[in-house]
């Protein structure tokens, strides 16, 4: 069959097209011109403003960056002299101690002294990690007295540059450079000073030898860095004064032993200048830095921090790729729907006659989409209340049960006109949460054909004997994906109201068509549906009345005659099948209602013989239930009607308190062998609590010791989230001897997978 495309029904068309014509009154021609004008306007400013935006922003959050950099160096290098200052300090006062202990010694004196003098050197020089060796030279640089050697070797320095230096008086030779050291043996550099004789001339020189790897470490943990020249975007170093290198950090092979001259740093120590703040590109490290130096003391000696001026970049870059990114993303897609607009602007005009013949259905859909709307707001509220209703059909139903199991006499008429108000309020609740959208639906493939014809009784029955039926269905009609009951229950709340229009009689036709969306058409839905109208020749609706239809609560019959639950159950039901309903009507016209259910994909399944189960046997001895509910008055009328059936119950009032008990359970497990005290969990989904019932069943389940989970609830949405845990699960409100019979399935797996519970009756 070709599919139908959309078309309202004539009796509804001129009417729409008038309230339409109000709605979108007709662009005049002049305005095209202006908006293109505007449209233009607007994407030259949104292609500027965010050009001139990112780029203040980048050029600020450089200047920031570098700022912070130097700041960063400066306060650094601050700490670093102060550390140097100390372990030179500290040296120096170590060269005194051992001038003073040598003070009328020559050399033969030192030599004939040297075990004593040995002790002394290695117990002043061993308690410093920076130290390597405490030596003492004579006036021809002999080695005269070590805290490394006893004896000291046959070792001179008389020709090395720190000997020489301070002998002949140099200032600079005092902190020698870096070598590897006679008596060390490592890579030191020496901080030396001269020793005088009686006379006052000069008889040697006592120097301590620091090690480069002291300071090394003590940049490391300074920076933060990880050892590797990737590691930190800081670099350390201790320089003498005329550029030789000391300590550095990090380390990179085959590094220069200077700083290279003519550079901004080397000419900031030409002009004697104690500290500043350099920029230059560095031989030792290659790259360009942010260079911060203070001079340490009275040494000759500066210590150096550089910070990276590729580390600087690479920050600015990532922070200006975010910057493009979050600005112009939104401003590409801005630029695209000016641009779209632009284009759109042109066939407006010649497109304005074809919105006009679709202004109908236009109407008909945002009238349903505004309804939508309120029906939210009212589901939330008619879901809470209804949600409450349910618990107390459950606390009157328990207690039914309950005088029922004990034989209560004389009661009997009164106990069936309770049983009759629980079965009007569980419909009344169902069609709450239908309206809602808190009533589960359970979806099937069905054949309209096949089962249409076989409500034509139920149909009759609803629309009395003054009303005719007509039933229309096209020919191969698609099979669609809907919740059979609640199918049913939508055409006969359309039916009754039908009959309650038409009180003097008449015609009553259901059509079924199938019928494709396409995007272009403006309608919101797309794809293939079929058509389902229900029309009636009764009375009509007036405007006032048609625009609030599909409104929970709202009904013009006389009081006690209409709950108002009808048309939003019917609207709920589609909308939550995936589809639409819409309703047109005319005073004097009739009604029309329109339900668009969405096409199955896969054919309906034919019923066959229904299976034949094996006997029962005889149920076995009652369960162990943990039940958890929050309401008190359901929890005590379920535990009551639990124990009538022979069942051992304990209660809880919340999920968190039933996992607890599972915990100390399973722990007493683990350590005594002792089994679970429960063979089952009937639990609420919905309770007070960090924990809900779905998360104690999946808490439960996680056990190496699962149990069975009875889940109970009345919320769709909770529904859906715990078909997808390995759990039996009930909606509110449920047959007590439907629960009887789970139960009694439980306890037969459990007598078959050698778990029965009768074993545990007698402890």
């Amino acid at each position: 069959m070709t599919p139908d495309r959309f078309e309202p029904p004539p009796a509804s068309r001129l009417a729409a097209s008038r309230q339409d014509e109000a709605l979108f009154p007709a662009v005049p021609e002049q305005n095209f011109h202006v908006r293109r004008i505007t449209l233009i306007a607007l994407l030259i400013a949104a292609i500027v403003l965010p050009c001139v935006y990112v780029a203040a922003m980048a050029i600020s959050d450089l200047r920031a960056r570098d700022a912070d950099a130097t700041d960063m160096t400066l306060r650094t290098v601050r700490v670093a002299e102060e550390h140097a200052l100390k372990v030179f300090d500290m040296n120096e006062t170590l060269d005194a101690r051992i001038v003073d202990l040598t003070q009328g010694l020559d050399d033969d004196g030192i030599r004939a002294r040297e075990a004593a003098i040995h002790e002394k050197l290695r117990v002043m020089g061993g308690g410093y990690p920076q130290v390597a060796a405490v030596s003492i030279f004579g006036r021809d640089g002999a080695l005269l007295a070590s805290s490394r050697y006893l004896p000291a070797p046959a070792i001179s320095v008389g020709e090395r540059e720190d000997f020489i230096g301070i002998r002949d008086g140099k200032d600079l030779e005092h902190v020698s450079k870096v070598m590897t050291g006679h008596v060390a043996g490592e890579q030191v550099f020496n901080m030396g000073v001269e020793r005088l004789g009686a006379d006052g001339s000069f008889a040697g020189v006592v120097s301590v030898a620091l090690r480069p790897s002291y300071f090394d470490a003590f940049y490391r943990e300074l920076l933060g860095g990880s050892g590797s020249s990737n590691g930190t975007p800081m670099t350390m170093s201790l320089v003498r004064a005329d550029g030789s290198i000391l300590a550095h950090y990090p380390r990179a092979p085959r590094e220069p032993n200077a700083m290279a001259p003519r550079t901004p740093f080397a000419e900031a120590l030409a002009q004697g200048r104690r500290a500043g703040v350099v920029r230059m590109h560095s031989n030792v490290d290659g790259e360009d830095l942010i260079l911060a130096f203070r001079h340490v003391g009275s040494y000759p000696v500066y210590v150096v921090c550089g910070y990276r001026a590729s580390a600087i970049w690479a920050a600015w870059y990532r922070h200006l790729g975010v910057l493009i990114l979050s600005m112009f993303t939104p401003s590409i897609a801005l630029w695209c729907v000016i641009w779209l607009s632009l284009r759109r602007l042109g066939a407006e005009q010649e497109a304005w006659e074809r919105w006009q013949a679709e202004a109908s259905m236009r109407r008909s859909i945002e009238s349903a989409y505004r309804q939508s709307r309120k029906m939210e707001a009212l589901g939330t509220l008619v879901g809470s209340v209804a949600h409450d209703f349910n618990n107390l059909l459950m606390i009157l139903s328990a207690n039914v049960q309950i005088a029922r199991r004990r034989g209560v006499t004389g009661l009997d008429r009164e106990l069936s006109a309770m049983e009759r108000a629980l079965k009007s309020g569980q419909s009344l609740t169902r069609q709450l949460l239908g309206v809602a959208r808190k009533q589960p639906l359970r979806n099937e493939t069905l054949s309209l054909e096949r089962w249409l014809p076989a409500c034509r009784e139920l149909l009759r029955a609803s629309l009395g004997a003054k009303v005719s039926l007509v039933i229309d269905i096209g020919v191969e009609i698609w099979p669609m994906r809907v919740d059979v009951a609640e199918l049913e229950l939508a055409l006969i709340n359309v039916a009754v109201n039908a009959r309650d229009a038409m009180p003097n009689g008449g015609r009553f036709t259901v059509r079924a068509t199938n019928i494709h969306f396409r995007h272009e058409e403006g309608f919101p839905l797309t794809g293939d549906f079929v058509q389902l109208s229900l029309e009636d020749t009764g009375a009509g609706m007036a405007p006032e009345v048609l625009a609030r239809a599909f409104e929970p609560l709202f009904t013009t019959k006389p009081k006690g005659m209409g709950t108002g639950l009808g048309l939003p159950q019917v609207f709920a039901f589609c909308e939550r099948s995936g589809g639409l309903a819409a309703i047109d009507s005319a005073v004097g016209a009739g009604t029309s209602v329109r339900l668009y259910l969405p096409r199955a994909t896969a054919e309906p399944e034919v019923d066959g013989p229904p299976d034949s189960g094996s006997e029962e046997s005889g149920a076995p001895s009652g369960l162990r239930i943990l039940l958890v509910e929050d309401n008190e008055e359901v929890a005590a009328g379920t535990e009551a009607l639990l124990q009538m059936m022979g069942h051992q119950v304990t209660c809880v009032f919340n999920a968190d308190t039933a996992l607890r008990l599972f915990d100390d359970a399973h722990a007493r497990r683990a350590r005594t062998g002792e089994p679970l005290p429960f063979d089952l969990v009937l639990s609420d989904i919905h309770m007070p609590g960090t924990l809900n019932g779905i998360d104690l069943a999946e808490a439960v389940l996680a056990f190496d010791t699962k149990l069975p989970v009875i889940l109970v609830t009345g919320y769709a949405e909770e529904l859906d989230r715990a078909r997808h845990v390995d759990v039996r699960v009930l909606s509110k409100p449920f047959d007590i001897g439907l629960l009887e019979e789970l139960l009694q399935t439980i306890q037969r797996d459990l007598t078959q997978t050698g778990a029965d519970p009768a074993a545990h009756t007698a402890e």
